[in-house]
């Protein structure tokens, strides 16, 4: 026995976009699916109901004039569903609260000079980023932060994430070391030359592990644990170091004599805790953040 109620919403934004796009194919494309899962749904659909919707053409499919007669009210089912979704957007949106935001020191300078928080509470009027800036990881599953913003590999299984830019670093000198020294040619030259580099609290970072296997006997100037502190060094003129390009491109005081460096390239990724992803206030930061890739490019990767 057949139950014509027996459908649910899924059914009935299939059958539109069938009867919008004129094929499976088609329709499948404006979904965002498979065109064999909007075939099996509408066979499935229609043994539901117990009527036929459509009929195979040449050129597409053809609304039966049962499917027809469906087809009004199928469409304002559709205009209620983006009513409601429109209406929990802007519920969200009205909402307030603090989003903390946890990313490497270097970044909240530019991120603040940058215009991207004042458009994220442009759109989202309640709501207020917090940067929780730590030497070490913040726990995203502990709550201790809400969206991190990081380069290099993430293979946490309960962590959702999304690049938004490349993480790229080459080699710097300031000018006026380039003066009193000469600018290395080449990744051998840096044996010869004088060397910035972490110290050994940060010893397995990869700029530590490039730097030591292609400068094993190299003369080390100084050594700090931070990147800013890489920065500043070659900035005063200590040493040559390798920097994230996003740092070192924009100091006027420093030349780019090397790379980028492929190895020490990773990509930049907003995380969030599967768990609190989908939290109003972290949903909008994480959302906004990916729909600002471009600009983000340019903070991130230089």
């Amino acid at each position: 026995m057949h139950s014509p109620l027996a459908f649910d919403w899924d059914d009935v934004r299939i059958f539109l976009a069938v009867a919008r796009h004129g094929s499976t194919v088609s329709a499948a494309r404006a979904l965002g699916v498979n065109q064999s899962t909007v075939h099996r749904r509408m066979l499935a659909f229609e043994e539901r109901i117990g009527r036929s919707l459509l009929v195979r053409e040449p050129s597409g499919y053809r609304l039966t004039e049962f499917a027809q007669s469906l087809l009004p009210l199928a469409e304002r089912m559709d205009e209620a569903a983006q009513a409601l979704q429109h209406q929990m957007q802007a519920d969200a949106r009205s909402a307030g609260g603090v989003v903390r935001l946890t990313c490497p020191e270097p970044m909240v300078l530019r991120i603040t000079r940058s215009g991207l928080l004042e458009r994220f509470q442009q759109q989202h009027p309640g709501w207020r980023v917090e940067f929780v800036v730590s030497d070490r990881y913040l726990d995203l599953a502990t709550g201790e932060v809400d969206v991190a913003l990081r380069s290099g590999d993430t293979d946490a299984p309960d962590v959702i994430g999304s690049k938004i830019a490349d993480s790229l670093w080459a080699v710097y000198a300031s000018r006026s070391y380039v003066e009193r020294h000469g600018q290395p040619r080449s990744i051998d030259d840096l044996r010869g030359h004088d060397l910035v580099g972490f110290d050994d609290s940060l010893a397995g970072h990869r700029a530590s592990v490039w730097l030591l296997q292609v400068a094993p006997q190299g003369r080390i100037a100084a050594r700090s644990n931070s990147v800013l502190g890489l920065l500043y060094a070659v900035k005063s003129g200590l040493g040559v170091a390798p920097l994230p390009t996003a740092l070192g491109d924009a100091e006027p005081e420093l030349v780019r004599v090397l790379g980028p460096v492929p190895e020490l390239s990773r990509i930049w990724r907003v995380l969030a805790h599967k768990d609190r992803r989908h939290l109003p206030g972290v949903a909008a930061f994480f959302d906004f953040m990916v729909g600002q890739r471009d600009q983000l490019k340019a903070i991130f990767t230089g």
